[in-house]
């Protein structure tokens, strides 16, 4: 298989800060991840004024009073901040990405190089957006929450119209509650979306924990999206929903183990590093007394017993019967 390609989501978890933005790429990189992502929108295109937050965005910004237009002013990145994040990167060794939110911030993206595009779960019913992303970029991943198969099928029968073919499509199952619970993930929905659509598929996570995002690529997962913060107990809307920095490393850790373990032809074999533990492990046909030459082989006189460089005890009837070619002592490992 290939190897599933990581997305460390610092969204907006640097709160408007871009020294906490420059420390959330640090740990990207500490942890290994493949991407470092946050977030591209002007906030006036983005949302309406008298816009309400979300339950989760309340409880986590511990305010109720301002707008959700009020929130997003204070995360957005301008052009600068994003020029600043990509040379840090760039020194860094890792990936910058981010999602657009609005049409001027995708065409933002695609002037500064990007050459995929991750489509937000919100976006995916916004027709005028999933076309403009189809004519700016070649390459697709596409957040489901809140989706039927119905919205995903329109959503991808747009990027087929303009010539974006199913191969250059990743589908990422997703539940957009924050943090999402257990009995909620669903997570055979991705395998039914990637028998439906026949496209690589991903799973964009907001559970607590690493063990969902663990589990979808043991199922098969080519992508993986995870929120992550630099400290769970800042305000803001996402943070209480992420991965701490040694979490995110604990997880990348545990996807690329996932990653080799399932790997290989799939053929039931003995593995080379077990090759040695055969002799040691199995057993053999042994005396269980002292026999003497000529004397036949019992029920009563063998026994099977480690190590397994005899004859095999599925060979016992086989020796049942048999004369002694020899005298043997207890242990002793029989041949015939």
């Amino acid at each position: 298989m290939s190897k599933v390609l990581i997305i460390a989501e610092a969204g907006v978890n640097h709160n408007g800060n871009l020294e906490n933005a420059f420390k959330l790429i640090d740990a990207a990189v500490d942890a290994g991840v493949d991407y470092v992502k946050f977030q591209t929108f002007k906030s006036e295109n983005l949302v309406s004024k008298s816009a309400k937050k979300a339950d989760y965005q309340i409880q986590n910004t511990g305010n109720s009073t301002d707008s959700q237009y009020e929130m997003l002013k204070k995360l957005e990145l301008s052009h600068e901040n994003h020029e600043l994040l990509i040379d840090y990167c760039k020194q860094k060794n890792i990936q910058f990405f981010s999602t657009a939110f609005d049409l001027d911030s995708l065409q933002y993206l695609k002037e500064i190089g990007l050459d995929l595009v991750k489509i937000p779960s919100g976006e995916i019913t916004n027709l005028p957006y999933l076309r403009k992303a189809a004519q700016l970029f070649n390459k697709v991943i596409l957040s489901t929450g809140m989706c039927t198969m119905e919205d995903i099928e329109a959503a991808i029968n747009v990027f087929l119209a303009e010539k974006i073919s199913k191969e250059n499509i990743t589908i990422l199952h997703c539940n957009t509650e924050y943090p999402t619970p257990m009995n909620d993930v669903n997570l055979k929905a991705m395998l039914s979306i990637q028998q439906e659509f026949g496209t690589d598929i991903g799973y964009s996570d907001h559970t607590l924990g690493i063990e969902v995002p663990v589990a979808a690529v043991a199922l098969g997962a080519s992508v993986i999206e995870k929120h992550f913060t630099l400290d769970n107990t800042m305000e803001g809307p996402d943070h209480a929903a992420s991965l701490a920095p040694h979490e995110l490393k604990e997880m990348v850790k545990a996807i690329r183990n996932i990653e080799q373990a399932i790997s290989g032809d799939g053929i039931k074999t003995p593995s080379e590093s077990e090759m040695k533990n055969i002799e040691i492990a199995r057993k053999s046909i042994v005396a269980s007394t002292s026999i003497s030459k000529g004397e036949i082989f019992t029920e009563e006189n063998l026994t099977i017993k480690r190590p397994g460089t005899g004859i095999s005890p599925m060979k016992w009837d086989e020796v049942i019967g048999k004369f002694a070619q020899k005298d043997y002592l207890t242990d002793d490992l029989i041949e015939i």
